[in-house]
């Protein structure tokens, strides 16, 4: 009841602020901070990973690593805290953070605004580990050579994270979605791996995708990775989309990166065509609409050993994370899954 009366109150004032105000009670302690559920059903590992179950929080929610304690504590099997870049910036003019509530969805055009890695690296390092924490890896956008911003970034964070993920998908920031090409790409990976092996203890390495990309441009997307083997751990799939079509809000129109329930079967039609082409051999997180137990099983059923939520979050509170995990588990039992793996990719063919 306090936690439907904290999310009227929030969802009365600005998003941006709204969102502020929820860090702050984060780091208070306010919300439900009961741990993660689990049970042998949902325990999960994915890339070395050990989760007590596959429910993660999207990066964007927590950009500078201010709540990745309490976060710890509110019901994810792991966690996903950036987009980092090398310098700080302060991201694009405000408004720049949009409700859509009758789509239950939401639209950002942040444009990677963070404190630079060096102020997220103090942060992670005073933070201990109770479930894998990853952060996402950005560009500056007056960058000269982006692409080794995403392995600088690596560099400075890299002893205190357990995976991290190159977003080359992100709309908000000019021309970064070109990085989604073979040669651009190849690079990034290769640029960023190398830092990594010769990290003391070096973490997965995960790439996020846009939706909006066509059937080639995944297939080169996955050639890319199979021709680089160990290199790239796993693919989250996806990334918010620039698609408006079917939308009612009066906010259906501005810039930015769509979010929310209406990404829902775009990116889970991309997860399906991607443990196609990987034919399952790479592990997958599943990313966009995920606000129930059973959305979250149907992204595990179209090829996900995982998925993660943060537009859900605005909607149903944190307590819809547990919510989640515990019907999912539910749901596994139901089909007599003995765990997530024995369901990951049982229903591809309803996406294809």
């Amino acid at each position: 009841m306090l936690e439907n009366l904290g999310l009227k109150l929030l969802r009365a004032i600005d998003p941006e602020r709204a969102h502020g105000m929820a860090l702050t009670a984060l780091r208070m302690g306010l919300g439900p901070l009961d741990g993660p559920y689990t049970s042998p059903r949902l325990a999960t590992r994915i890339a070395g990973l050990d989760m007590p179950n596959p429910i993660g929080l999207a990066a964007g929610f927590d950009k500078n690593a201010e709540a990745a304690g309490p976060l710890q504590r509110a019901g994810f099997g792991f966690i996903e805290v950036g987009a980092a870049t090398p310098k700080p910036q302060p991201g694009n003019p405000k408004p720049r953070l949009f409700r859509l509530t009758e789509d239950q969805a939401a639209i950002n055009r942040f444009g990677f605004n963070n404190d630079g890695a060096d102020a997220i690296a103090a942060r992670l390092a005073k933070t201990p580990r109770e479930i894998p924490i990853g952060l996402n890896l950005g560009a500056n956008k007056d960058s000269v050579d982006r692409l080794e911003d995403f392995a600088a970034v690596y560099r400075t964070c890299a002893p205190h994270i357990d995976f991290a993920t190159i977003n080359v998908s992100s709309p908000n920031t000019e021309k970064l979605r070109d990085l989604q090409g073979k040669v651009a790409l190849a690079e990034i990976i290769t640029r960023v791996d190398a830092v990594r092996l010769t990290a003391e203890h070096p973490g997965a390495l995960f790439l996020k995708i846009a939706p909006d990309l066509s059937e080639q441009d995944i297939e080169d997307i996955v050639e890319v990775i199979l021709d680089a083997p160990g290199r790239v751990s796993g693919i989250i799939a996806t990334n918010t989309t620039l698609d408006r079509e079917g939308l009612k809000s009066p906010h259906a129109h501005e810039k930015g990166g769509l979010s929310g329930q209406p990404v829902f079967e775009k990116s889970t039609r991309v997860l399906a065509q991607l443990h196609t082409l990987t034919r399952g051999t790479i592990p997958l997180i599943g990313v966009g609409g995920v606000a129930s137990a059973e959305q979250a099983y149907a992204k595990i059923r179209a090829g996900a050993s995982a998925v993660q939520l943060y537009t859900g979050l605005v909607y149903g509170g944190l307590s819809l994370v547990t919510e989640i995990a515990s019907g999912l588990d539910a749901l596994l039992e139901r089909d007599s899954h003995a765990n997530v793996a024995q369901a990951v990719g049982t229903g591809v063919s309803e996406w294809t």
